[in-house]
């Protein structure tokens, strides 16, 4: 990604630009009914929002799910994989029709499954069969948004891969950079996701069409789909860290692009092989497979772990040649008052604990105690929040207004949303975690089960729903900041926040960067302390959680 990308991105023909900003625009549109769907069923958990209907904080939940974890990320992606893509390019999108199309698929889709959500009985996001065993025109509405989402997404992805291919069938190009080739990698992964879609939820839509028998392997289904849902925004987010950095300090990575591009590709080799440990619950699965699922899954945070350590290395290196000193002093030299830099920067440290706490998960003998508590709720806002949906704030911070042309509505309050963002988060996390270290079920809105729950439990449900408050109306901000950029307002686009050019400077010989593999090492050593907690509370509890379909 050159300098003058904030160039090319404001020379894109107008179609294109459009065209990105419809679908940025329908993505806030879906991270914001996510929002209220989160924050209402954290209210209905915390005992705050009471309902007439007992199955109306499921439809929250569902709502949200779907929402949220669907679309919001996935419009999220797609707007930005276009967006980069055609910025890479340098001229323009290829194949705008076919991308309009996905994203015309994509915005139906979300229509559907917000329907389908409130038709008969909630289906709660994977819109498992079973729950519309009497009402299958429900899962018939529900699922045709899921298949619009699929075939989107193929057709999407397969416009950003043209665009990409572009300039090397024109001869411009010899070779791609490191950001297209990541970029080439994601919208791969994307198609990927799109066809698990299609292989998640044709079944149940035949069935509930009268075409097909009972989709009874829906589970397993839901398990391969959900993995890729799990890893690919975070691939995503690597990788806008990377542009990010690049749009923000002007420094690209010291251990050159063949090395990011290999990293990158890893994602390729790790990711795939292990979804086995979304499978911990299922009761036929051997146990040596468990174990085997449970050493793979090891792995899985390698790329992104070493992509981290490529991104903090650079800028400690470039800060220090620019006078940075101290282990961390360099730090307050990066640019801290735009809003897209706090994002990133509180979303590593989101990442750092999601990764902490996951790990305690992929270990076999605690998932089976661990899958159906808020234990997951808990740890899997760190990543979905705090990290994901803070970084595609910020990168979408970044590229709208190069866009449009228009400004960010008061920069210098966003740049504190992540911060109120995080503490919201670390008190929602926090309660949420420690609830299923102590057995809190999941998937069960009023836990006081007629006075005979552990008296915590209360407690520990009133934190999540003041956390979850904070969190959700902190991140509504922020989101209705960057829609500003999508106004019909405004001459000329306002400074977001002081930069910095660090990318031309020469760099001191030997220089050191520590903070990355001391940050490293401390996840490490979170993920023993999270570890022992849990076999020391797990063992003590008198009821071992058990449940059949894991996430």
């Amino acid at each position: 990604m050159t300098s003058d990308w904030r160039t090319r991105a404001s020379e894109l023909p107008a179609a294109d630009r459009r065209l990105l900003a419809a679908v940025a625009a329908t993505a806030l549109a879906a991270l914001t009914l996510g929002l209220l769907g989160g924050l209402a069923t954290a209210l209905a958990r915390a005992g705050i929002l009471e309902t007439a209907a007992p199955e109306t904080p499921y439809r929250f939940l569902t709502v949200h799910g779907v929402s949220a974890f669907f679309y919001w990320l996935y419009l999220a992606q797609i707007a930005l994989l276009l967006g980069f893509a055609a910025i890479e390019n340098g001229r323009r999108l290829a194949w705008r029709g076919l991308a309009t199309f996905g994203a015309l698929l994509i915005a139906a889709g979300f229509a559907f499954s917000i329907a389908g959500a409130h038709m008969g009985v909630p289906l709660l996001y994977d819109g498992a069969p079973g729950l519309a065993a009497d009402d299958p025109a429900s899962l018939l509405v529900f699922n045709s948004g899921y298949l619009l989402l699929g075939l989107g997404l193929i057709a999407a992805s397969a416009a950003a891969i043209a665009t990409l291919l572009r300039p090397g069938s024109e001869s411009r190009q010899d070779k791609m950079s490191a950001v297209g080739f990541a970029l080439f990698a994601w919208a791969g992964f994307l198609m990927v996701s799109g066809f698990a879609t299609l292989h998640a939820f044709v079944p149940g839509t035949l069935w509930a069409m009268g075409l097909a028998a009972f989709p009874a392997a829906h589970s397993t289904s839901w398990h391969i789909l959900f993995h890729n849902m799990h890893y690919l925004p975070l691939m995503a987010t690597v990788l806008m860290w990377y542009v990010l950095m690049q749009s923000l300090t002007g420094v690209t990575s010291v251990f050159g692009e063949r090395f990011s591009k290999i990293v990158f590709a890893m994602y390729l080799v790790f990711v795939p092989p292990t979804s086995l440990y979304h499978m911990f619950l299922e009761p036929g699965l051997p146990a040596a497979v468990r174990v085997g699922g449970s050493l793979l899954s090891l792995f899985v945070s390698v790329p992104t772990l070493m992509a981290f350590l490529i991104i903090v290395a650079s800028l400690e290196v470039h800060a220090r040649a620019s006078g940075g000193r101290g282990l961390f002093g360099w730090l307050t030299m990066l640019p801290w008052k735009h809003p897209a830099m706090t994002a990133v920067g509180l979303s590593v440290v989101n990442m750092g604990l999601g990764i902490a706490l996951a790990f305690v998960l992929i270990q076999e003998r605690l998932a089976a105690l661990l899958s159906d508590t808020f234990f997951v709720p808990g740890y899997f806002h760190f990543f979905t929040v705090g990290t994901v949906s803070l970084t595609l704030l910020g990168a979408l911070a970044v590229m709208l207004p190069a866009l449009t042309g228009r400004a960010l509505a008061a920069p210098g309050l966003l740049r504190w949303m992540p911060w109120l963002a995080t503490a919201g988060l670390l008190v929602f996390g926090g309660a949420g975690v420690t609830a299923g270290y102590l057995g809190v079920p999941r998937r069960v809105i009023d836990v006081g089960y007629a006075g005979e729950a552990p008296a915590l439990w209360k407690p520990l449900m009133a934190a999540v729903g003041v956390g979850g408050t904070v969190m959700a109306l902190a991140i509504f901000v922020f989101a209705a900041g960057v829609a500003a950029a999508l106004l019909p307002r405004g001459a000329g686009q306002a400074d977001a926040g002081p930069t910095v050019g660090w990318g031309g400077m020469g760099l001191k010989p030997g220089a050191n960067a520590w903070v990355g593999p001391v940050s490293v090492l401390l996840i490490v050593g979170g993920m023993y302390v999270f570890t022992s907690i849990a076999f020391e509370l797990m063992q003590s509890l008198p009821l071992a959680a058990s449940g059949g379909s894991g996430h």
